[in-house]
């Protein structure tokens, strides 16, 4: 039992307190329900709510359990929503005693903006990401998130959660579309609405001096959508592109021979021999060594992977299991595919993630929750996932990429 946790009549007590708009977020009554749902009981000892939208409120909530270790389980469970004990400690750590691997009852992160307390300072933890533990230099009072794989021994891991505390996204005054619009996944939403919110998006995400993402998939290039991503590419909407090799690879066939998947995007007819035509782009880049040769030496004139080559676009393709070839920029080893996209994420401001489900859940799952995301797929499940698995700050938009894509072009380079 920590020296916060009062027995009384058989029972753990402990206080917490919770700021900010927690009204109008609703996270004053989740805070509440999830104290029951996990079989506490609550007394609100203090409340003082805003008088106006955008002043904050405060409460304090007193946590009663059956025991201290289910009073734990509860303080753990509403960290999560933005609640902190009143009477706060320093951050434990255990030092790994295992490389790639975590010590017992460690701290597993969310997406959301995190901090601990290290020597009685709150500190923020660099490189929010979902789903790790947090490393903490002593020396330098900082503070990381680091994932599993790339633990190492002798490094203080943080267990427990005493001394951590997290702020969720809160509802706040003048909210765009971006803020909450979760309700059910459905392709009758209003697509014109949430495309120029995209395109608002991008302009201020450039405009701050962050970074663009697009996560894209191969049906980008089969719906004729390239030539889009490329304008855009071209002028400097995107600035970085995560991908597997399916869409460079189809996007090299297209360039070379006119065909994606063996059918002609000019007359939406397979050619003769045309399930050849992807087999055959790929042999061409590996002979040339690569897809910036192959462009050097003039043989990959246009397309997307063109644009990024010609202009500075940082592209990460990671591998998978039934890859062709693959390029010989793709990376195969996924823990080397997952470094990559980490470094690439920094400095991102906006995701758009077009038609691939695998890499938009893998890009939702390494941004911090307060980057903006966007989902367009013509199945509506891509977007579900990425909803249920944490990446709420997501719009979806359930839609053929095409004339979204076009759409969009036209709204970011003119018609």
């Amino acid at each position: 039992m920590t020296k916060t946790d009062q027995v009384v009549a058989g029972s753990a007590v402990e206080e917490v307190e919770v700021r900010g708009h927690i009204i109008d977020s609703l996270l004053l009554p989740k805070i509440l329900d999830r104290v029951l749902q996990m079989g506490g009981q609550f007394e609100i000892k203090k409340c003082e709510i805003g008088t106006r939208r955008v002043d904050p409120s405060h409460a304090v909530i007193a946590i009663r359990a059956s025991s201290p270790e289910r009073l734990r389980e509860i303080i753990g469970d509403l960290l999560q929503h933005g609640a902190v004990p009143v009477h706060t400690e320093d951050a434990r750590t255990v030092a790994a005693d295992l490389p790639g691997c975590f010590p017992d009852g460690f701290y597993s992160t969310t997406n959301e903006r995190t901090e601990v307390r290290i020597a009685g300072r709150w500190v923020e933890v660099a490189d929010q990401e979902m789903d790790c533990g947090i490393v903490v230099d002593p020396a330098a009072g900082t503070a990381r998130c680091v994932a599993m794989a790339d633990v190492e021994v002798g490094m203080p891991i943080v267990v427990g959660y005493a001394g951590v505390r997290v702020m969720p996204s809160q509802r706040a005054r003048g909210e765009t579309v971006f803020g909450f619009m979760s309700s059910e996944v459905s392709s009758e939403k209003p697509k014109a609405i949430r495309q120029a919110a995209v395109a608002d998006a991008i302009r201020e995400t450039r405009e701050a001096g962050k970074k663009v993402l697009l996560v894209g998939g191969p049906a980008i290039v089969h719906t004729g959508s390239a030539g889009h991503v490329a304008r855009l590419i071209r002028e400097g909407w995107i600035h970085v592109l995560f991908a597997g090799n399916a869409l460079a690879t189809h996007d090299i066939e297209q360039a070379l021979y006119g065909t994606s998947l063996g059918v002609s995007l000019s007359r939406g007819e397979p050619i003769e021999h045309g399930h050849e035509h992807h087999l055959r782009a790929i042999n061409t880049i590996r002979r040339l060594g690569g897809i910036k040769a192959a462009v050097e030496r003039g043989v990959l004139r246009s397309g997307i992977m063109y644009e990024c080559i010609r202009h500075g676009v940082e592209v990460v393709l990671a591998g998978s299991v039934r890859d062709d070839g693959p390029l010989p920029e793709v990376i195969s080893d996924m823990l080397a595919a997952q470094a990559a996209m980490r470094r690439a994420i920094r400095g991102v401001g906006f995701a758009l993630c077009i038609a691939t489900t695998l890499h938009s859940i893998a890009t939702g799952n390494l941004l911090p929750a307060w980057v903006k995301m966007a989902c367009v797929d013509i199945n509506p499940a891509t977007i579900t996932k990425l909803n249920d698995r944490g990446s709420f700050q997501t719009i979806g938009i359930v839609t053929d990429v095409e004339p979204f894509l076009r759409e969009l072009a036209e709204d970011l380079c003119g018609s």
